[in-house]
């Protein structure tokens, strides 16, 4: 893989940091290259430092880098928190009428983004799509690229026209006045059409390519997006968004629809997940299907809203008022979390239960560049339904026993069927019983599912040789770093493989086991303080494992990776 650019742009919360972000980061795009760009702002409307980063390449991408080649400051704080991440030859794009306090960097370049605004595009609020300019003057890029780009963005009109203009502005002067060695130049290199879109994106898409046709949520950081786009494609495809008053409401909505028959979600945060446990729990009793995405960021309690952490795994795992199966899912690329979210669905509907889709807030707000989504390759499979010929038996008993567990499924008003169930332990048929006999056999037929629902678990995925010095382990959205940190240190000559975890519950530890025997040493990486996977991995397989932990609500890099895994090896 050979990096050819990295930008970041930063400044407080109403500067415009990220629409320059994103349009840098379609624009790339357009122009045939492969984007990786994630986002950092704080929990405030206005205030705050906030940036976003866009790293671009000719081949594919999955994790941010460190060294930045060009910085746009929209403020002088962004210099003094991000100069010293400037790479040798980068630059520093700032407003040298603002701020004129520099002298001793030799990186900054100033340019009067306020008044270009004012003098060509009549307004200072676009000030950030002249420094967007800028940047794209600074690598030389075609500008009828990014033309096309900021007109759809604005969706044509005056303000399309006057942010064209003074994008236009800004790219001249650099084009002017510039005369430094910078010589990080992109060129459009294909009209390759990829798609570009975060985490959240791609689970909305999941669900919807799934027949997903009820969501119900209450809005909380890293899935309020979900809800969003659930919503503005809700007459599209025929589908109801709604906005509960709290999370109790919204897993409780989501469970209705899923008895009425319809494929339903529900989509929160750790906080809210806590709200949601009393309804995780009657959806296992009433065997009811339901997909709740678990959105991490770091806690306890409120945390840090806005930044990532996978700290939720074990609450996630084992949350529950007695026992009950159900699945856990953990997306850790953008593909990921598109075609985990249909498998969320389907074993749901098949096994009549809960399905955990467990993301976080880097993988969630993160952009990428990846290919379509081949739609051709969605099945649908609603496991065993009733049919309306046997609907007609009024001998119905919605919680039959059988070998498998699985009972076959009826929706209310389906012929003659009586569709009864209860949060209460129940017999067969649904009403509520207190004997003891009849309390086992419930809980040994529910139970019975894992054996079905095991052998669907995917194992997790081998990078590199089963025989390796160093094994790198990971789980969701740590896989690009890891990734690419395992590609460095083999170049370096060292015996490095990695494995990815995408489905983590029913745990997959056979196919783990025997892999951690192989390697010499191993580490879990993974953002949290006490080593939630690397424990599970202990407790599933009694294999012990080195851990690399990070939990200051930041991604990881791969360069920490390869620093922390070369430091172990002193």
């Amino acid at each position: 893989m050979n990096s050819h650019l990295n930008v970041m742009v930063g400044g407080e919360a109403g500067q415009g940091v990220q629409s320059v972000g994103f349009i840098l980061a379609k624009a790339f795009a357009r122009g045939g290259y492969h984007i990786f760009a994630d986002q950092d702002y704080e929990s405030r409307i206005r205030g705050g430092h906030n940036f976003y980063r866009v790293r671009v390449a000719d081949s594919k991408i999955a994790a941010i880098a460190e060294a930045v080649d060009v910085l746009v400051a929209l403020n002088k704080e962004t210099i003094e928190l991000h100069q010293k991440e400037v790479a040798a030859k980068g630059v520093i794009v700032f407003d040298n009428e603002k701020i004129t306090d520099v002298a001793g960097i030799p990186s900054a370049f100033g340019v009067p983004l306020e008044r270009l605004a004012v003098e060509q595009a009549g307004d200072k609020v676009m000030t950030n799509t002249v420094a967007l300019g800028a940047a794209l003057g600074l690598v030389r890029y075609d500008f009828a690229v990014s033309e096309q780009v900021l007109r759809e963005y604005f969706k044509g009109g005056d303000i399309s026209a006057n942010n064209i203009k003074a994008a236009r502005a800004g790219c001249k002067y650099v084009q002017e006045n510039y005369h430094g060695d910078f010589d990080r130049f992109l060129s459009p290199i294909s009209q390759v059409k990829r798609m570009l879109l975060n985490g959240n994106d791609a689970i909305s898409l999941g669900a919807i390519a799934a027949g997903c046709k009820f969501v119900a949520a209450y809005p909380m950081t890293p899935t309020t997006s979900i809800m969003e786009y659930m919503a503005a494609k809700a007459d599209e495809f025929g589908l109801a968004m709604v906005q509960a008053e709290d999370e109790i409401s919204a897993i409780n909505m989501a469970i209705g629809a899923g008895y009425a028959g319809v494929r339903a979600m529900t989509a929160t945060s750790g906080s809210g997940f806590c709200l949601m446990t009393e309804g995780l729990g009657l959806a296992g009793i009433t065997e009811t299907p339901v997909v709740i995405v678990e959105g991490q960021r770091p806690g306890p309690a409120v945390g840090l809203p806005t930044r990532t952490e996978q700290g939720d795994l074990q609450f996630v795992l084992y949350a529950h008022q007695g026992d009950f199966p159900r699945a856990v899912l953990a997306p850790g690329t953008f593909e990921d979390c598109f075609w985990l979210t249909v498998k969320a669905f389907n074993l749901a509907e098949k096994y009549q239960l809960p399905v955990l889709v467990m993301t976080d807030h880097h993988l969630a707000s993160s952009y990428g560049t990846i290919e379509k989504f081949d739609i051709s390759k969605v099945a649908i499979e609603r496991g065993l339904l009733v049919s309306d010929k046997e609907a007609n038996d009024s001998a119905y008993k919605r919680h039959l026993i059988t070998e498998s567990g699985i009972s076959p499924r009826a929706f209310p008003g389906q012929g003659k069927a009586l569709v009864v169930t209860d949060a209460d332990e129940h017999d067969e048929a649904g009403h509520l019983i207190e004997d003891a006999d009849t309390r086992t056999r419930m809980m040994d037929k529910r139970l019975r599912k894992l054996t079905g629902l095991s052998k669907e678990i995917s194992p997790p995925e081998l990078y590199g040789s089963a025989e390796t010095d160093t094994l790198l382990i990971g789980w969701g959205s740590t896989r690009g770093a890891i990734r690419e940190a395992t590609d460095i240190l083999c170049q370096e000559g060292s015996s490095v493989s990695s494995l990815y975890l995408s489905e983590l519950w029913p745990f997959p530890s056979g196919n783990i086991a025997g892999l951690l025997d192989k390697a010499k040493r191993s580490f879990v990486i993974e953002s949290n303080a006490t080593g939630q996977m690397s424990r599970l991995i202990r407790t599933e397989t009694g294999k012990k494992t080195g851990t690399i932990l990070k939990y200051d609500g930041r991604p990881f890099t791969p360069n920490e990776i390869v620093q922390a895994i070369k430091k172990e090896g002193r």
